[in-house]
Formats: C-alpha cells, structure tokens, sequence
C-alpha cells in the first residue's frame, strides 16, 4: 500500500437526539474533533427523490487509525464535514496490514 497524502482536514460529526418537546426528537450532528484525510473519487450517479434531483457521489477517505472504541475512530452511522460539503460514512475498513490507516466508503449528496 502507498502511504496516503493527508492533505484535507474534515471534522468528523456524530448524530444526537434532541428532544423536539412534542414527543418526538429532532437529529443533530456534534462535531468529535478534526481529522486529516486523504479523498478520492469513486462512481457516482443521479437519482430523484422528492421530485428533486440529487447527484450521489462516492468516495474513498483514508484516516489515520485509531483504536476500536475510541471516540474518534470513524462509524458507520457518521459523517465527515468539509465546509459545507458533508459525506455519509457507510462502511469503516482497515487500510493496511499494519494497522496504520483506516479507509471509510462514504457517499455524497449534492442537490442538483
């Protein structure tokens, strides 16, 4: 494996439930801390949902590791913020034998 360029810092958000005071609860996303990544590009595609077009886009984010249970090792149910651009983490995968990165499938949403 090449040794990725960590050259992007994305915060990486964690979901919260928040109580909307009539019985149910509305979602809110808590910043965990600043991590540095590298993005690269996978497939992508364009779909409609709510008479909206969206563009999906998918890609690869290589992180350092951290220890399973840490809080700042990536999840599934997170995402990663770059700005305004915000990618759904799906799947957390070791990078390498050592141990040394971690590589999150993530996919974008982007209204068209």
């Amino acid at each position: 494996m090449r040794t990725p360029v960590l050259s992007r810092r994305l915060t990486l958000e964690d979901p919260q439930r928040a109580s909307d005071g009539s019985g149910g609860f509305v979602e809110e996303w808590e910043g965990l801390g600043e991590v540095w990544a590298e993005i690269q590009s996978l497939a992508g595609r364009s779909k409609v949902q709510g008479g909206a077009d969206l563009s999906l886009q998918r890609y690869r984010i290589t992180v350092r590791a951290t220890p399973v249970g840490s809080a700042s090792r990536p999840r599934p149910d997170q995402r990663f913020r770059e700005g305004a651009r915000l990618f759904l983490i799906h799947a957390v995968a070791e990078a390498d034998d050592s141990g040394r990165y971690l590589t999150c499938f993530v996919q974008e949403e982007v209204s068209a």
